[in-house]
C-alpha cells in the first residue's frame, strides 16, 4: 500500500528551508501533499491561490510531490487524503512546544495518522517567512532564501523601487 504524508502550512511564501523538508519526505514517502492553509486569520501577504501557485512552481520537478489547499481540521483533511503521516519541521527548540501540542492534540483525534518532526538543514534554521517578507519589503536581497518564482512575485507586491 502507498504511503502518503501531508505537509501542511501556510507558505506565505514558500521558502527553501520548506523546500528542503519537501524534498527529503519525497524521498521517504509514496506521496506527498503539500497542503496550504487558508488560514484567514492571519493576514498574508499572498492569498492562497497565489500560495498554491507558487508553491506548485517550486515543487514542479518532484514527481510523488502535489499541492492542494485545505481549510478545518488537519486531521480530517489528512484522513480525506488517504495520509498516514502529518509532517512538521522544525528550525529550533522554540518550534518544538508548540508543534509537540498540536501534534498530541492531532493524535487525539485521529491515533491513525502519526506526526513525524523533520529539523531543517543548519543553513535553513534561521529563515522564516515573516523574516523573508520584512527583509524583501525593506529592500533586501531575498534570493538566497526563496525560488526565483517566490523572489519575482515578492518584489511584485512590493513595488519595484525595492530591487535590491
Amino acid at each position: 500500500m502507498a504511503t502518503t504524508a501531508v505537509y501542511p502550512g501556510s507558505f506565505d511564501p514558500i521558502t527553501n528551508g520548506h523546500l528542503d523538508i519537501i524534498r527529503r519526505v519525497a524521498q521517504m514517502f509514496d506521496q506527498v501533499v503539500v497542503a496550504v492553509a487558508r488560514n484567514a486569520e492571519k493576514a498574508p501577504l499572498f492569498d492562497v491561490s497565489e500560495r498554491t501557485a507558487l508553491t506548485r512552481e517550486a515543487v514542479k520537478g518532484l514527481r510523488n510531490v502535489s499541492v492542494d489547499e485545505f481549510d478545518g481540521l488537519l486531521v480530517k483533511y489528512a484522513r480525506k487524503k488517504g495520509a498516514a503521516v502529518i509532517v512538521r519541521g522544525l528550525r529550533a527548540v522554540s518550534d518544538f512546544e508548540f508543534e509537540f501540542q498540536l501534534s498530541l492534540m492531532n493524535r487525539k483525534l485521529d491515533p491513525q495518522i502519526e506526526t513525524i518532526f523533520l529539523m531543517t538543514k543548519d543553513e535553513y534554521t534561521f529563515i522564516s517567512s515573516r523574516l523573508v517578507k520584512e527583509i524583501c519589503q525593506l529592500g533586501g536581497a531575498v534570493s538566497d532564501f526563496v525560488p526565483h518564482g517566490v523572489e519575482r512575485a515578492m518584489k511584485r507586491k512590493f513595488g519595484s523601487a525595492h530591487s535590491g
